[in-house]
């Protein structure tokens, strides 16, 4: 049966005041995305800005573009989605059985501190719908609650982007927060894969969360037969 799935991107394409451009990474954004629509399912994309989302120019450099990457450049009608997300605030998320967050630096400086997204965020997993994050977005749920007030992510089983993945990029110095850390200190059981840059994907109960670019398929395909179930 067709679900509707909500992908959120980030709006936002500065890395602090260091200089550099940021923004969502295109495989994270593409592979999910044609990975939903191939299992028959509906796609919106949203950010909080809504208009151009947009994307990380460093995952255009050719070794990070993926067979899907160079799909939705040529896909008139996932270009135009991207260059025309809607506004976070005015989507009815409770019409949606899923949200998906791609990940990418930006997430760190918007969604994370975004409360709509993690109103949102709290509203499905505790009326079990899936919520899945890779990579940097899991730092969105940070200042997510539990109904008691406890920090969402305290006993719970995630992943994300590494300290030492943030460390081998020299780009910890940058940000704002870094999300093992952070996570860490809200109680979360923090797991990831022994090497550096090698697929991780943690479920528990609704929430999916994946380490890093190359988990971006793993995490689409376990997305996907969760729902099935």
């Amino acid at each position: 049966m067709a679900k509707r799935i909500l992908m959120v991107l980030t709006s936002h394409e500065d890395m602090g005041l260091s200089g550099k451009k940021t923004g969502n990474w295109f495989d994270e954004v593409a592979t999910p995305y044609y990975t939903f629509k191939q299992a028959g399912h509906e796609v919106v994309i949203a950010s909080p800005k809504g208009g151009k989302a947009p994307i990380d120019p460093f995952s255009y450099e050719e070794m990070f573009m993926t067979e899907n990457t160079h799909k939705f450049l040529k896909d008139e009608a996932a270009m135009r989605a991207l260059a025309n997300t809607s506004v976070l605030r005015n989507i009815d998320y409770r019409a949606f059985d899923a949200a998906f967050f791609p990940g990418g630096y930006g997430q760190l400086w918007d969604l994370a501190s975004d409360s709509f997204a993690l109103q949102m965020i709290q509203d499905f997993l505790y009326s079990e719908r899936f919520v899945a994050l890779i990579c940097h977005a899991p730092a969105i749920l940070r200042d997510a609650k539990k109904p008691n007030g406890e920090p969402l992510v305290k006993g719970l089983n995630v992943t994300g982007f590494s300290n030492s993945e943030d460390d081998e990029l020299d780009l910890s110095r940058h940000l704002l927060f870094q999300l093992e850390t952070a996570l860490k200190e809200k109680g979360a059981i923090y797991h990831r894969s022994e090497k550096n840059w090698v697929p991780k994907v943690v479920t528990d109960g609704f929430l999916i969360t994946g380490q890093n670019p190359a988990t971006s398929p793993f995490i689409a395909k376990t997305l996907v037969e969760q729902m099935a179930k």
